[in-house]
C-alpha cells in the first residue's frame, strides 16, 4: 500500500511537471559563466504564456560553448575550446542531449585559422551558416552547412569570403522568401558596410554583387549615415540602423531608423529621409531584433532597450521609451509577445512583455545569472 502511495505520488509529480513544460511558449538558453570556473555552461528556462520562467530539469548544463542557433529541434553551438560546432537535441521537456560535433576549420588551409563568431540558420532550419575570422587565413567569410537532423552531424556546403574591411562578424537575417540575407558593420565609422547575400537552392549562401541601391541623405552639416545594425521582417523590408557621420569617426548625434525594400536581385532600395527617420535612445548599439510579426523592431544598448513600431515599406514610428536603462547586450523574441535581453553589467536576464498597445516587466524579471554571454530563444508557438 506504501508503495503504492509513493508511485501515484511520484506520477502525480511526473505529470504536473510535464503539463507545466507543456504549457511553455519558448525555451531560453543562456550560454554564461559561473563564479570561479574557466568554462561555460548553459542555464535553461521554459516560459510560460505571461512571461515567468521556471528552470528547466537538468540546468545548468555542463557544455562550455559560446554562440548558439536553434531550428526547433536542435540547439548549435560554437565549442569554446576547439574550432568544433557541437549539436544538441532539445528535448521536449527543452533539456539538452548531446549528438554530436563537427569541425568548422576543416576548409582552410590551416585549421587553426579559422575563428567562429556569430551562427544563424536560414528559415527552414536546414541550412547553417557561420561568420569567421581569419577564414581563409587572411579574411573574414561565411562557411555554409546543411545540417543532418538524424545525425546531428553538419555538412560543409562551401565558403564565401568577405574581405579583410571592415570584417564581417554579425550574424544575417533573411527575407521572408528565405533568398536574401543581410548584416551590417560598423567599425568606428572607419570602415562600414551593409553585406547582402544570396542562398541558392541547396543552401549555399554568396555575397551579393550590388547590396545597396541609394542611402538617405543625410542631415546638414553630415556627409553620409553609416549602418549600424538590421533587422529584416517576415517580408522583404529590412530595418537598418543608422548615424549621420563624416567619416572617419562618428558623431553623437542620435542613431536613426531607416526602413529598405529588398527588389527581386536583392538590391536594398530606401526612401526614408532624415526628416521621418525616428531617433532612438540608444547612442552605442549592441543588437536589434525584428518581432516574428514584422510590426516591432527592438533595439539594445549600453543606454537600455528601445522598441518601435515597424510597417514594411513606410517609416518606422517610436513606440516606447527606454524599458529598462541597464546594458543590454543582446536581445530575442519568441512567438508569444516576450522580449529577452541579458545585461552583462549586471549579470541579468531581462523579460518583456511587449504587444503593439502594451509593455510591462515579465512576472519575475529581471533574473539574476553569472556573466551571462549569449542568448538563443527556441519558440514553442507558432504563428
Amino acid at each position: 500500500m506504501k508503495r503504492n502511495l509513493q508511485f501515484l505520488a511520484f506520477l502525480s509529480f511526473a505529470l504536473a511537471i510535464n503539463s507545466a513544460f507543456s504549457q511553455a511558449v519558448a525555451y531560453i538558453y543562456v550560454a554564461h559563466n559561473p563564479k570561479n570556473s574557466s568554462t561555460n555552461e548553459i542555464t535553461a528556462f521554459a516560459a510560460e504564456s505571461n512571461g515567468k520562467l521556471k528552470p528547466i530539469f537538468g540546468s545548468p548544463f555542463r557544455e562550455d560553448v559560446q554562440t548558439m542557433a536553434v531550428d526547433g529541434s536542435h540547439l548549435i553551438a560554437v565549442n569554446h575550446s576547439q574550432p568544433n560546432l557541437d549539436t544538441f537535441t532539445i528535448e521536449s521537456d527543452g533539456a539538452l542531449r548531446y549528438e554530436a560535433s563537427t569541425n568548422y576549420a576543416t576548409h582552410a588551409l590551416h585549421e587553426d585559422c579559422p575563428s567562429a563568431n556569430q551562427i544563424f540558420f536560414d528559415h527552414t532550419g536546414s541550412d547553417l551558416y557561420v561568420q569567421e575570422f581569419n577564414a581563409d587565413c587572411a579574411n573574414t567569410g561565411v562557411a555554409s552547412f546543411w545540417l543532418n537532423k538524424s545525425s546531428g552531424k553538419l555538412h560543409y556546403l562551401g565558403l564565401d569570403i568577405t574581405g579583410a574591411f571592415p570584417g564581417d562578424n554579425n550574424a544575417a537575417f533573411f527575407t521572408g522568401n528565405n533568398r536574401y540575407a543581410y548584416t551590417a558593420v560598423n567599425s568606428d565609422c572607419m570602415y562600414y558596410t551593409i553585406y547582402g547575400f544570396k542562398r541558392s537552392s541547396g543552401g549555399l549562401l554568396t555575397e551579393l554583387s550590388q547590396t545597396m541601391g541609394n542611402l538617405p541623405a543625410p542631415p546638414p552639416n553630415f556627409r553620409r549615415y553609416i549602418p549600424d545594425l538590421v533587422a529584416a521582417d517576415p517580408y522583404n523590408n529590412v530595418a537598418v540602423l543608422m548615424q549621420p557621420a563624416n567619416p572617419p569617426g562618428c558623431s553623437s548625434e542620435p542613431l536613426q531608423i531607416a526602413t529598405y525594400t529588398a527588389n527581386s536581385s536583392g538590391v536594398l532600395r530606401t526612401k526614408s529621409t532624415y526628416a521621418d527617420m525616428p531617433s532612438t535612445l540608444i547612442a552605442n548599439p549592441t543588437d536589434m531584433k525584428m518581432s516574428p510579426s514584422g510590426k516591432l523592431v527592438a533595439v539594445a544598448g549600453q543606454e537600455g532597450l528601445q522598441v518601435f513600431f515597424f510597417n514594411g515599406g513606410v517609416a518606422a514610428v517610436r513606440y516606447t521609451g527606454l524599458l529598462t536603462k541597464e546594458p543590454i547586450n543582446q536581445i530575442f523574441w519568441d512567438n508569444s509577445d516576450h522580449l529577452y535581453g541579458i545585461s552583462q553589467a549586471t549579470n541579468k536576464l531581462y523579460v518583456f512583455t511587449v504587444t503593439p498597445t502594451h509593455t510591462s516587466h515579465a512576472p519575475g524579471s529581471p533574473y539574476p545569472i553569472s556573466d551571462p554571454q549569449h542568448l538563443i530563444v527556441q519558440p514553442l508557438v507558432h504563428r
